[in-house]
């Protein structure tokens, strides 16, 4: 069976980046990425966005907070995974799916300190072309890290780390 997703969108927001009790970065973005189509029975241009949430590990999660910003375009390649937790209110057991990124690639710049700056200073001070590492540990241990989380947490604000 293979579960694989590559997605290039766009970042909704800055990435928030968080430290697990061992010390292991853990980055959260918001993807979101769009298709367009003409409408066969009106002829007018119809647009959908999709949003996603993308959790990235190690190295790669530090690079992200570092080098990313709102409006910037990514490419990430992974896999799905499924959180699932009892709402603390309602009692109501409430899931998400994310994207648990093995691969992330910085791509052309959009908005603020977009391509002007990766220009000027990308062979300088950029990150390395796209972040080669999968770090394929982190992401195993993100597995671990979802467990405990789903355990005594009431919602996705609640995963510790």
């Amino acid at each position: 069976m293979v579960n694989k997703v590559i997605l290039i969108g766009n970042l909704g927001k800055d990435p928030e980046v968080r430290y697990t009790q061992g010390g292991q970065a853990v980055a959260n973005l918001r993807i979101a990425t769009s298709r367009s189509w003409t409408d066969k029975q009106s002829g007018q241009r119809k647009e959908e966005t999709e949003w996603h949430d993308v959790e990235v590990w190690g190295k790669q999660a530090e690079q992200c907070g570092e080098y990313l910003a709102k409006g910037r375009q990514v490419y990430v390649e992974g896999r799905l995974k499924t959180d699932k937790w009892q709402d603390k209110q309602s009692g109501q057991e409430r899931s998400r799916v994310k994207v648990v990124a093995d691969s992330v690639r910085f791509l052309g710049g959009r908005g603020q300190g977009g391509a002007g700056p990766s220009r000027s200073q990308g062979p300088e001070e950029g990150p390395p072309g796209g972040l080669e590492e999968p770090d394929a540990g982190p992401v195993s241990g993100g597995g671990g890290g979802g467990g405990g989380g789903g355990g005594g947490g009431g919602g996705p604000d609640d995963i510790p780390f």
